[in-house]
């Protein structure tokens, strides 16, 4: 299996005068915290002392999971159809913030067992198949599946490009996808499967249990020396493929990624395996109650915006942090700064 992404390293020449820019705003050195760093993180990635966050877009990858059948959630596999028809009759809570923050919700089929209404200009039918083989038995996906979701998702990222779009996040549907997520960071990490493995849609310690033994079982099957696609092939879900070729071509297009919880964050552990540079574009929104998300977060040495206790997915945490995004920006473009304002440097007190 192999890729071809041309992922740049950003160019730091820019930091000095960026940071300097901060520290000339009006207020302590400082004082506006996480948002100055991600106002940084900003400027560098689009290489500009002003930049800017234009027609946002939210992408959310739905996909069923063979493993579900094998009771890891106490959902079944049809609730993942049930909410993607909700989410494109716009009852969902990620519709609710979308609207809210004025993001543009695309929703994909990448291998939903049903079919939808193709005609909805905000659904893409990139259905790969009926959902994953369930890897207790087999791998969840072949090689060359991996590689057309990963295909597939780079050409969603370049058709949002085309309207302008400079920052894009990614949510996820799919009973079952926080064993692929498990596993993955299992994999890429090397924490025992047991410090990867929680309560996903609320399982009952007895229900967790069971889960860890199941993928335990399903773990035996597998070699302990994968490559990140072949982990990718053997545990993920085409939901997971396609958003790890989505992010990969959003930092190859120099656009600001923004990571929702558990499930998008083992994309991003994927996509950083393959490409280091590719966690600079990133900017993780928040810290799933998935407990084992610290753990992807700490791993990729990354600190989150949020901490709210959220779980639900979907990119719900992306687009409740977005306006902190645009927090940033705007501070770093609109603030006076000491000279502008004919305050005294250094008059600004805590």
């Amino acid at each position: 299996m192999s890729l071809s992404f041309s992922i740049s390293d950003i160019s730091l020449g820019l930091r000095p005068e960026l940071q300097h820019k901060i520290n000339q705003k009006t207020k302590p050195i400082g004082s506006l915290g996480r948002l100055e760093g991600v106002a940084l993180q900003i400027g560098l990635i689009q290489q500009t002392l002003s930049p800017t966050l234009t027609n946002p877009h939210l992408v959310v990858f739905a996909a069923d999971h063979g493993i579900a059948e094998s009771g890891v959630s106490q959902y079944t596999q049809e609730v993942t159809y049930q909410m993607v028809k909700n989410f494109l009759n716009g009852g969902a809570a990620i519709n609710t913030f979308c609207n809210q923050n004025k993001i543009k919700l695309i929703v994909a089929d990448t291998g939903v067992k049903g079919e939808f209404d193709k005609e909805q200009d905000n659904f893409l039918n990139l259905k790969i198949a009926y959902g994953t083989n369930n890897f207790l038995e087999k791998a969840a996906m072949s090689k060359e599946e991996c590689l057309q979701c990963i295909k597939q998702g780079s050409k969603v990222v370049k058709d949002i490009l085309k309207k302008g779009t400079n920052i894009i996040a990614f949510g996820e549907m799919g009973i079952g996808n926080t064993s692929s997520a498990s596993l993955i960071l299992h994999h890429l990490t090397g924490l025992t499967l047991s410090e990867c493995v929680g309560a996903g849609t609320g399982l009952s310690e007895k229900g967790i249990e069971k889960k860890l033994t199941l993928l335990k079982q399903a773990d035996r099957k597998y070699s302990k020396n994968m490559t990140p696609l072949e982990v990718l092939s053997t545990f993920g879900g085409f939901e997971i493929a396609h958003m790890v070729g989505a992010m990969l071509e959003a930092a190859q297009q120099n656009m600001v990624i923004l990571v929702d919880g558990f499930i998008a964050s083992s994309a991003a552990i994927v996509a950083h395996a393959l490409y280091p540079q590719s966690k600079d574009y990133m900017i993780f929104s928040h810290q799933s109650e998935e407990y084992a998300h610290a753990y992807m977060l700490e791993h990729l040495r990354v600190m989150p915006l949020l901490l709210l206790g959220m779980r639900l997915g979907e990119g719900t945490g992306c687009a409740i942090a977005y306006p902190l995004l645009e927090s940033a920006v705007n501070f770093l473009n609109n603030m006076a700064s000491f000279e502008t304002a004919g305050i005294a440097e250094g008059s600004v007190l805590l």
